[in-house]
């Protein structure tokens, strides 16, 4: 499977982190610059959204848990496994397989 563009400059920007702790802190401090400097490429923001937050999540000795959005459901069409859900009960906005992270 070939990987897009966009895979590829995420890939890139991950290892460099990874194997460069300067390259690292910049990318923390700040993102959009780090990235152009590394890649050449310029970060276009979807609108409404101001920056981007980058996290270390590295320490293998901590389970990081992310709060999504509140997903806008005016004007959203269910997929098929959301309706059933619906109808199920359910809150279709919860993902269908969380990861199990919980020893429950």
């Amino acid at each position: 499977m070939e990987l897009t563009k966009e895979q590829e400059i995420t890939q890139q920007v991950i290892t460099e982190a990874w194997n460069n702790p300067a390259f690292k802190e910049a990318l923390i401090d700040s993102p959009i610059e780090a990235i152009k400097n590394l890649t050449g490429e310029t970060i276009k923001l979807p609108n409404g959204v101001d920056r981007i937050e980058v996290v270390d999540q590295t320490d293998s000795t901590c389970s990081y848990f992310n709060i999504p959005a509140k997903p806008n459901m005016d004007d959203v069409e269910l997929t098929d496994a959301q309706l059933e859900i619906v109808a199920g009960g359910g809150d279709p906005t919860f993902p269908l397989d969380p990861p199990n992270i919980f020893d429950i």
